[in-house]
């Protein structure tokens, strides 16, 4: 994906100063402070509200829906964009929980970097591996940040031992920590030679910064107690001799990682993590599409759909497509047509997102990521374009690992159910399946936890009380091949048949025996566990 092209023309300086960048982890590492801090550096929220902390006045921004504010985790991805230094960040928070990976997958399409945040307690755990799995197919450039190493954490070495191990990629340090757990004071930090010390009386505080010249430098005898001095000074002289030093074309290229010490919840770390985003992160990169790439610094305005949000304000039934611009200047009225259907759309109200606070976007460049309210004409993997009919390609749709069949409890009510579920279909929240045979519809999700976000969902939003039931299918695939070899499969496998959202022939399957089965007695036929979402 990263064009290395030596004589690629500069970007302009509008759309050069703008970094997008996603923030992936396992559950819990720590992702939704760590994007709290970073909001609070932006200036862009007065006072950082902890995932777990008291009252309203403490809610974090980036969850908005009722049930992550009730569970405290993150559901859904969300989309931030504010000014840091001299930068325009535009952040996108996603789901670590692997029930809501597919959300996951389809945001890092939209972005030109991503921030893993690991657990200096747990180092790389199973999710962390998937989703850096996934930026590796991209080859998107990863930035690190081992958090929480205010409380008892692995030792340094084993932790940059672990990553270049499991995720195969070379491990820079950025920072080096001095002490762990209680112990812990602060970073040595390793690319400008300074101090950095922690307080840990106000959690919102930013660090305090220490010039040094060197580790030869008296100074730090007066700061760092003489216990963890003897350490620090002996593991940074083994790091810069057994580690690699930062190469910035090797980072872009996916190839190398640097990595910060921090506690986000502490405010510790983040600062120097944006500065090293700012520095080594990636500006906007060129887009893959059909029949050509798209460069960010063309001038007519080209830009994609990766998330759907419905419901976002309830009050208002709306529903926001959330739009990477690929290239160009948008600004606000301006007409797009819609590659898709072949139509203008002339965008009137495009908004700009710190999670669910919206403002009218005037104007926004290459890079940036604006959510555009519609009535269901946008879909996820739909392009807009100055009349040019290009596609984006690359933005995935799984086959779902778990089915259920769906029955609204008032059986009057089986219209405003099919409404509702087609709704979350567009929005990629779940697969729903027509079966040809009866009534009634199976939902396919990813993870259990997703049934449980529908029906509440569809309470809340719709008012409708539904409830999932066993399905006798356990997994479902799509079916592409010659019409006439697909019509005699569909009259021969009636029962097992359904279409999807799209109108696509999907095969609903009981038994691994059931597919392998199809594909030796119908060998034109194509099933696969992926569809590329784009007309």
């Amino acid at each position: 994906m990263l064009d290395t092209v030596p004589n690629r023309p500069d970007l302009p300086a509008e759309i050069a100063r703008r970094r997008t960048f996603a923030i992936i982890s396992h559950p819990d590492a720590g992702k939704t402070t760590l994007t709290e801090k970073f909001l609070l550096y932006g200036g862009a929220i007065q006072m950082a509200g902890q995932v777990r902390a008291k009252g309203e006045a403490r809610r974090t921004r980036s969850d908005f829906m009722q049930m992550e504010k009730d569970r405290g985790i993150s559901v859904s991805a969300s989309a931030m964009s504010f000014d840091y230094a001299n930068y325009r960040f535009n952040l996108v928070d996603t789901p670590g929980h692997s029930d809501f990976s597919e959300d996951t997958y389809r945001t890092l399409t939209a972005v030109d970097a991503a921030v893993m945040v690991i657990d200096g307690a747990k180092g790389v755990e199973s999710q962390t591996q998937k989703l850096f799995e996934v930026c590796r197919l991209r080859d998107l450039p990863i930035l690190t940040f081992c958090n929480k190493m205010d409380r008892e954490s692995r030792d340094t070495f084993e932790i940059i031992d672990e990553i270049q191990q499991n995720l195969a990629i070379d491990v820079t340090p950025a920072s080096w920590p001095i002490g762990v757990g209680r112990d812990f004071i602060g970073c040595y930090d390793m690319l400008r030679d300074r101090l950095e010390l922690m307080d840990r009386a106000d959690r919102n505080k930013i660090a305090e910064s220490i010039e040094i010249n060197g580790l030869d430098d008296p100074k730090l005898a007066e700061h760092v107690p003489e216990h963890l001095l003897g350490k620090l000074l002996e593991e940074v002289e083994m790091a810069r001799e057994l580690l690699p030093t930062l190469d910035p074309q090797s980072v872009l290229e996916g190839h190398m990682t640097p990595i910060w010490f921090g506690s986000a919840i502490n405010s510790f770390g983040v600062k120097e993590l944006m500065d090293g985003i700012s520095t080594y992160g990636p500006e906007p990169q060129p887009q893959t599409a059909q029949p050509r790439q798209i460069a960010p610094d063309e001038k007519k305005v080209a830009g994609f759909v990766f998330k759907v949000q419905a419901n976002m304000d309830p009050k208002h039934r709306d529903r926001v497509a959330f739009v990477r611009l690929a290239s160009g200047h948008f600004k606000r009225g301006m007409k797009l047509t819609h590659v898709r259907s072949k139509k203008p759309m002339a965008i009137s109200n495009p908004v700009l997102f710190l999670a669910s606070d919206r403002e009218l976007a005037e104007e926004a460049w290459a890079g940036d990521i604006i959510g555009i309210p519609n009535h269901g004409q946008l879909r996820i993997g739909d392009t807009l374009t100055e009349g040019e009919a290009l596609r984006v390609s690359g933005i995935p749709s799984f086959a779902p690992e778990l089915l259920q069949g769906v029955r609204a409890g008032d059986p009057m009510k089986a219209k405003h159910l099919e409404k509702a579920l087609m709704q979350f279909a567009e929005e990629g929240a779940a697969k729903v399946f027509k079966p040809s045979i009866g009534s009634g519809f199976i939902v396919g999700v990813v993870g259990q936890l997703q049934f449980e976000v529908l029906a509440s969902r569809i309470e809340m939003e719709y008012g409708l009380p539904v409830r999932f039931e066993a399905s006798q299918f356990t997994s479902a695939r799509w079916v592409s091949g010659d019409k006439t070899a697909l019509d005699k499969f569909i009259n021969t496998n009636k029962q097992h048949i359904a279409h999807d959202h799209d109108g696509d022939v999907v095969y609903l399957t009981r038994l691994q025996w059931d597919i392998d089965r199809v594909e030796r007695d119908y060998p034109d036929l194509k099933l696969t566990a992926t569809k590329e979402m784009m007309v």
